[in-house]
């Protein structure tokens, strides 16, 4: 039986919440090993003068645990 676990990220961009999605996933994997999953659980942004300048997208992040198969 694998085991899986979940962290909480984070991504950001100024492009879109795709890209801060894509971000997110992109920065975990630098610390994280076998990314399997990933839920998108809210999406929010920062606005200056009527205009959306940052997208923000919190995951949640899901990798199998060493040794657990």
């Amino acid at each position: 039986m694998t085991v899986v676990k979940v962290i909480e990220v984070v991504g950001e961009s100024a492009k879109s919440w795709d890209d801060a999605v894509r971000d997110a996933v992109r920065q975990a994997s630098k610390s994280v090993r076998n990314i399997s999953g990933i839920e998108i659980y809210n999406l929010t942004g920062n606005v200056k003068e009527g205009d959306v300048i940052e997208y923000k997208a919190n995951c949640k992040i899901a990798f199998p645990v060493d040794g657990t198969d």
